[in-house]
């Protein structure tokens, strides 16, 4: 019965094959209700990673883990895909007749996700992340007519090619020194005195550079904002949140699992890694005047913020984690959601097309502005809460230094964040017309605000439920 706890990734490999199939093999009248088959189908399986979230069960001798903490994972990436896809009706209208695929090819990603958070074991997890991978490849280059969008696609293939043949050589050197691919039998091999072994080192920093790339860390994060800006929105968006907590996940399993910090002292390296992330992405932020670039940016600078969690590796840094990556979920999809709209209507993203979308959309308005200072830290958003628990960790683990550039960057942070608030209430336009919100929408919308404002307000349950997933590395 316990085999029970792999229903989820079985029903969503079977939920993307019958999409698939039913693009090219059902009557056109049945295809319309794709989109309901999608939402509906992981929404069936949301239920059922809750309903039995508590339960634990490592499968095939550690290959497979499922724990609280794929458990938490495994929540963030569904409820991604929902507010993604529901957020996403309109705009599916330009991928024509390969709509029924594109709502296939997002579940099979998540699918990918979901294997690389319970993978023990790192040809799992390489093979969860290619199938993740191999998926954005081609929802990024789905804009057939877009000649960015076909150059975002071979960017990301590309580039990701590369930055996976450095993860699966660094995995190689891991095995090599310690004779096994699964984490725990990796730790066994260095609690034996094989930590100072080069290979081991070599191996760990390669790795560190294969899943930096996907996290978009600097100096790993060249990638972004172009295939951000050139990628269909609703992929942007999905890649920006999904994609980035999978990769931090992976590193967490591997660092805290395989490769304990501890014995490799490479703090000060993630700490190197986060300062720059946090400086260049909010810095050159601030030039942008497309905000599917600035959203970029300022996803680079995110993956920075919840790397000094990764630098802490303690209780408080590790909790803020998960917890700010499952609010990072809720900011980001409120911002693309509204992004999507204005893009839908005016034809692009650039920075003068949200003027006056405050008097054309006012709900949109408020929540893109409330999204946006989220991102910021600015209390009492969920946003502030979040980088309150990285700081913290960082402070207690002695990156006092860190901590003060996180706080510093937020602070700069808001001038490019508030200057979209600006054109949307500011701005003038000659277009008046009130833009109308698809109901789908409209709800992605509203749960995004409503999360943002309630975890702000009280955090407690959300940091009850991250610590609860970490403590498997404590």
């Amino acid at each position: 019965m316990d085999y029970i706890l792999l229903a989820p990734e079985i029903l969503t490999a079977l939920l993307g094959l019958v999409i698939l199939a039913a693009g090219l093999a059902w009557p056109q009248t049945i295809r319309r209700l794709v989109p309901v088959l999608a939402l509906g189908g992981l929404g069936l399986v949301l239920l059922l990673v809750l309903w039995q979230f508590s339960r634990q069960r490592i499968f095939f001798y550690g290959v497979y883990q499922v724990d609280l903490f794929a458990n938490f994972f495994r929540l963030l990436f569904l409820v991604s895909a929902l507010l993604v896809l529901a957020m996403a009706g309109r705009y599916t209208e330009y991928f024509g007749s390969r709509r029924n695929e594109w709502y296939s090819f997002m579940v099979f990603a998540t699918l990918g996700m979901m294997l690389m958070v319970s993978a023990g074991d790192m040809l799992t997890l390489y093979i969860g992340l290619e199938l993740m991978t191999i998926s954005f490849y081609i929802l990024s280059a789905y804009l057939l007519g877009d000649s960015r969008s076909a150059e975002a696609g071979l960017k990301y293939l590309i580039i990701g090619a590369l930055s996976s043949a450095v993860l699966l050589f660094g995995m190689s050197l891991v095995y090599a020194a310690s004779g096994s691919t699964v984490f725990t039998e990796i730790s066994w091999a260095l609690a034996g005195g094989l930590s100072a072994q080069p290979l081991l080192v070599a191996g760990g920093l390669m790795i560190m550079a294969g899943l930096g790339f996907k996290v978009a860390a600097v100096p790993f994060h060249m990638w972004a904002p172009d295939i951000y800006q050139g990628a269909p929105t609703p992929v942007t968006a999905y890649l920006a949140v999904a994609s980035k907590a999978a990769g931090f996940a992976a590193l967490l399993r591997i660092w805290m699992g395989a490769l304990p910090l501890a014995d490799f002292d490479w703090n000060l390296v993630l700490a190197v890694l986060a300062a720059l992330s946090i400086v260049i992405g909010n810095l050159i932020a601030l030039a942008q005047q497309n905000v599917k670039r600035l959203l970029a940016y300022s996803s680079i600078a995110q993956a920075g913020y919840i790397l000094v969690g990764l630098t802490a590796a303690n209780y408080y840094g590790l909790q803020g984690m998960l917890f700010y990556a499952l609010i990072y979920v809720f900011a980001n999809v409120g911002a693309f959601s509204v992004t999507t709209l204005v893009e839908t209507e005016v034809g692009d993203a650039m920075l003068e097309s949200f003027n006056a979308l405050g008097q054309r959309a006012p709900v949109p308005a408020a929540v893109m502005t409330v999204c946006l200072l989220s991102l910021a830290g600015i209390p009492p958003l969920a946003g502030f809460a979040g980088k309150f628990y990285l700081f913290s960790g960082a402070i207690q683990s002695g990156y006092l230094w860190l901590a003060f550039l996180g706080l510093l960057m937020s602070m700069i942070s808001v001038y490019y964040y508030l200057s979209v608030a600006k054109a949307m209430y500011i701005g003038t336009s000659s277009e008046e017309r009130e833009i109308m919100v698809p109901m789908a929408m409209r709800i992605t919308l509203w749960v995004c605000l409503l999360f943002t404002l309630l975890v702000g307000v009280y955090p407690a349950p959300l940091a009850s439920l991250a610590s609860q997933a970490v403590r498997i590395f404590l």
